[in-house]
This record gives C-alpha cells, structure tokens and sequence, in this order.
C-alpha cells in the first residue's frame, strides 16, 4: 500500500492565498517526515478552491526541500499549455530529482481558464488526445516533429526524459512516470492504449472506480498490452483522509470546515461558454466524502483503504488532509496518517 496527500492549496474563508500556500509547503514537509509515500499538486486558475497555478512549479520547489518522497501533478491541465513546454519541465524534474517525480495530467474543465491562455473551447472538448500524444512523444524520443495544430519542424529534445539517471537515484530511466486523471469511459481508454496509469477523483466510490479499473484493463489488454503490466498498473485513488480518536470528531472538523471552501471555491468558477453548472450542495457533499473515505479512528482509516484496495484493486492513495482549513490541524492530520495509519495498512 502506498499513501500520500493530495494538496489543493485550499483557500478557506478568511484566509489569504500566502497561509493556503504555507500550509501546501508544510503537508510535504511533513508528509515525508512521517513516512508517507508522496505528495500530489492540484492546480486551479483564478479561484480561491485551490491558489496553486502552476503545480510543476510547486513540485519543484517542494522535491528541493524533500529527499525522498515522490511529488507528482494532480493534474497539469494539458488544454491550458504547450504539451512541449510541460514536457521539458517534467524532464527537468525527473532528471534533477532523481526520479522522484510524477507527471499527472488531465482534460480540465470548461472554464475560462480556456479563454486566458488561449487554448479555446475545442482545445478542451477534442484537443485532448492530441496534446497527449506530442507530450508522450517528447518525453521518450531524441526528436519531435509537432502535427496539427502544434505544427514545428523537428526538433532535437534536450534534456532528454528517458537517458540515465545519475547520481544517488540510480542509473536506469524511461522518463517520469505520467498519470492521466480520468472522470470518463473516453478517457479511461485513451489511458489505457497508452498504458498509462488512472487518477481517479475522490467523488468516486469502490464500485466506479473498481468499473473504470476493469475497463482501462480490458481495454489495455485488446491494445496489446502485457498482463503484467496491466495488472501491475498503479492507478492512484484520490480521497479525503481526517484522523481523530473518535470518528464523530474527525466528521465534525470536515463537516464545520469544508461547506465554506467548498461553497467559495467551487461558486467562483466562470465557464468559458457560459454554460450552465449545477453545484454539489456543500453540506451533502462533504458528508458524501466522510462516508466513502479514511475519516476516523486510525482503525477506521486503514480498514476504509483496505476496502477500497481489495475493491478495486487500486493500491496507491492521493488523500486530501487539509480538509480543516487549520494548519496545526493538518500537520496534526499528516503526522497521524503516517505515523498511526501506515503501519496499519503496509
């Protein structure tokens, strides 16, 4: 079993972005003193639901002050930037760190977040598969030609992803390893022609995760995938973890705190197109999210992970922490997770 943290960088009501940011730099911190596997980066423009803009950034920073825990994107939006440009930062990461990052990308939504970084509306509705197929080709050969609408004459690729690593993290590479964020049947078997790994979203109970997991392999396997390495996968599921003696504390923290962020963060987002969105209700979500995840006693928690592993057989965990809003909270919530639920489930 593998457990990390899934940061947001979450803005709570009356907070500025400067403490969201100090309490992200502080879960990691504390994350890899308490023995958790990784760290993974939300990023999200112009709301205050999450103030990190540049996850590859917060990655970097972050594998500086750590030694030994992998950091990834949850995700790197792919229709806001230049899958070249993405790429030659991932391959910055990877090398200088050792191979300790981790490249998650997905599709966005429809915001206007389009409409600033000008990819537009069909960027984010068809452009997805494209972006991925030049990122893909970036990361593992010695020269790239673009297509379509990323049309350039080819190019030599330095640094290159895929040459060895040197120093303490070994002499072997094939480049980051990247994981695709997937909410539907479409992209779920994009992932899987490519063979790359699912980040599926907290929303999700067992059963749709455990029906997404058999498509991707299914459909990896008609693509002409090994069974080992469909098999061997390392879909990562992303959840909200809150550690307290008695479950009815560790609701009450999430229940008091989240309804605020939610409400402010997710009521900021402005569509692109001006299409109508229907919101979760707050309340009813977070209570939703309490029920399908570790938040409880730290025999609670792992028996939540150990169900959802043998579920779906998904053995890798992105869980939300700062679901308090507070930062002593959080690092108190880190360090239980690592220290009292980890060696529950290993």
């Amino acid at each position: 079993m593998r457990v990390g943290t899934f940061v947001l960088a979450a803005q709570f009501p009356g907070q500025g972005a400067a403490e969201a940011l100090h309490r992200a730099v502080r879960t990691a911190e504390i994350a890899e003193e308490s023995g958790l596997d990784s760290v993974w980066l939300a990023e999200h423009h112009f709301v205050p639901y999450g103030v990190c803009p540049s996850a590859v950034t917060l990655a970097a920073l972050l594998l500086g002050r750590t030694r030994r825990i992998r950091v990834g994107t949850a995700v790197s939006v792919l229709p806001t930037q230049h899958p070249v440009a993405l790429g030659e930062q991932a391959a910055l990461l990877h090398l200088t760190s050792g191979g300790r990052f981790t490249l998650g990308v997905g599709r966005g939504g429809p915001w206007v977040d389009l409409e600033v970084f000008g990819g537009g509306l069909e960027a984010y509705e068809k452009g997805f598969p494209e972006s991925l197929e030049l990122l893909l080709d970036w990361l593992g050969e010695p020269r790239v030609a673009g297509r379509g609408r990323y049309g350039f004459r080819e190019v030599a690729v330095v640094p290159r992803a895929d040459e060895p690593l040197g120093g303490e993290g070994g002499d072997g590479s094939g480049g980051p390893e990247v994981v695709v964020a997937c909410t539907s049947p479409r992209t779920v078997r994009l992932a899987a022609e490519n063979g790359l790994p699912m980040l599926l979203g907290m929303h999700c109970g067992d059963q749709e995760k455990a029906d997404m997991v058999a498509l991707w392999r299914s459909t990896a396997l008609a693509a002409g995938r090994s069974p080992e390495s469909v098999h061997g996968a390392g879909h990562v599921s992303a959840g909200v973890a809150q550690i307290a003696d008695r479950a009815e504390d560790a609701l009450e923290t999430l229940v008091k705190a989240m309804p605020g962020w939610l409400r402010q963060g997710l009521d900021a987002h402005v569509t692109v197109d001006g299409r109508h969105r229907v919101m979760r209700d707050p309340v009813a979500y977070t209570e939703l999210l309490c029920a399908l995840h570790p938040v409880g006693p730290p025999r609670l928690a792992a028996d939540r992970l150990a169900a959802t592993a043998e579920r779906t057989g998904i053995t890798r965990f992105a869980l939300l922490v700062e679901g308090s809003g507070d930062l002593a909270t959080t690092e108190e919530n880190v360090a239980r997770l690592g220290t009292e639920v980890l060696p529950l489930v290993i």
